[in-house]
């Protein structure tokens, strides 16, 4: 295989589970009488550009089909991140009804909702047909089509290029990188900004989220390739700023090369010197994260194993794709985990994909009482506790499994 960006040849090993099935693909009740397909997932780094990256086994319209199940609203934390993205980039880039921003990957409208709230002109680019619905019912106008440079042209020949595109969490999920990122370029005005969020590969690394590899995320990112990738493809990063959210993520802030005029910020070069301490330039950097997964592998097998053998009750929390990861390198089952609650209603009544666990609503924890709650997206523990504070009231505990097992 050869590098998305650079096209080096890879052969720096980071993380090979094995193989698992599309973590979105959910399964009907009428798909679990037939077979699904499994793809080897491994990832390997770019000694290059130092990207990290997954094997291409399938392509994007597999993978973001019409039947996506990913709705970013059901998330209440996520709101607030997003109400107050909003307010800040309106604040700090002088945004109103002058202005468009254009959201790539919007997702079923749970961040334009606020822009349109606040008047600003804006639209969304979303490929996946069940969340562009959803944002089209908040009365979002989106442009369903998969993101790149020849929509990007098309956009700005109609005359929609925009003061602020928006990118959350998408970065990752685009098997061609660099034509993706060229497309911002495009669609840019000449002093508009580009903001990206995305895992930040440092805190992947040193945390052990194992589980945020998936077929899905094409890439592992660094601020190191980031700016490499950038600075190819007509995009320079001005600014960058640590987030909390899942579980250690960056905001990249991005003009474009040729016309920008935004000051860089010394974060830019704090961030990269982090990176640099830490290894990301190395091949040792990289070397003990499949020994880690291992262990939270064994760990979270040894306590199902134990509660089953004593009689003992646990259900899951949140039908996540990294949820899925985890139960399916784990080779977890329904008689360890009987069922897990999800709170979309696109999800209930299907069966996680590979380990084929049940997905219920939160009436079936009240009517069971587990004993435990495994919470399997651990970045929204807190979230998560609050919600279900309840539990606490038959004697029931919070269980998680990344960086290492937890009982709270």
């Amino acid at each position: 295989m050869k590098c998305r960006h650079c096209a080096s040849a890879l052969s720096l090993p980071f993380l090979d589970l094995g193989s698992a099935p599309p973590s979105n693909a959910y399964l009907t009740p009428a798909a679990l009488n037939g077979p699904e397909i499994w793809y080897p997932l491994r990832v390997l780094v770019c000694t290059q550009c130092w990207l990290v990256q997954t094997e291409d086994h399938a392509g994007r319209e597999a993978l973001f089909d019409d039947n996506y199940a990913y709705f970013s609203a059901f998330s209440s934390s996520w709101l607030a991140h997003s109400r107050q993205y909003v307010t800040d980039m309106t604040q700090r880039f002088g945004l109103g009804a002058h202005s468009c921003v254009v959201e790539v990957a919007a997702n079923d409208g749970y961040l334009l909702q606020y822009v349109q709230a606040d008047g600003i002109p804006c639209y969304g680019i979303e490929p996946t047909a069940s969340t562009a619905a959803a944002a089209r019912g908040r009365g979002i106008e989106i442009v369903e089509r998969f993101f790149g440079v020849a929509l990007a042209q098309q956009l700005a020949a109609q005359g929609r290029q925009a003061d602020l595109t928006v990118a959350n969490n998408v970065l990752a999920h685009v098997p061609d990188i660099n034509d993706f990122v060229a497309g911002f370029a495009t669609l840019l005005k000449p002093g508009g900004v580009a903001t990206f969020e995305f895992p930040h590969l440092l805190r992947m690394v040193q945390q052990c989220q194992f589980d945020t590899a998936y077929h899905e995320h094409y890439s592992y990112l660094s601020l190191t390739a980031v700016q490499t990738i950038f600075a190819a493809n007509g995009l320079s990063v001005f600014d960058v700023q640590p987030l909390s959210t899942h579980g250690g993520s960056l905001r990249v802030l991005a003009q474009r090369s040729d016309t920008g005029q935004q000051p860089v910020s010394p974060a830019v070069s704090a961030v990269l010197a982090e990176e640099l301490a830490a290894g990301v330039s190395t091949a040792q950097f990289y070397g003990d994260f499949q020994r880690q997964a291992l262990r939270i592998v064994r760990e979270l097998l040894s306590f199902l194993t134990q509660q089953a053998e004593l009689g003992v009750s646990v259900a899951a929390y949140g039908a996540a794709a990294k949820g899925n990861t985890l139960l399916n390198f784990a080779g977890v089952r329904p008689h360890l985990l009987p069922y897990v609650v999800d709170k979309n209603p696109a999800k209930q009544g299907q069966c996680m994909p590979g380990s084929r666990i049940p997905i219920v609503d939160e009436a079936h924890l009240r009517a069971h009482r587990p004993a435990y709650v495994l919470i399997l997206p651990w970045n929204l523990r807190e979230e998560v506790m609050e919600q279900l504070a309840y539990i606490r009231g038959w004697g029931g505990k919070f269980v998680t499994a990344v960086p290492g097992l937890e009982i709270a």
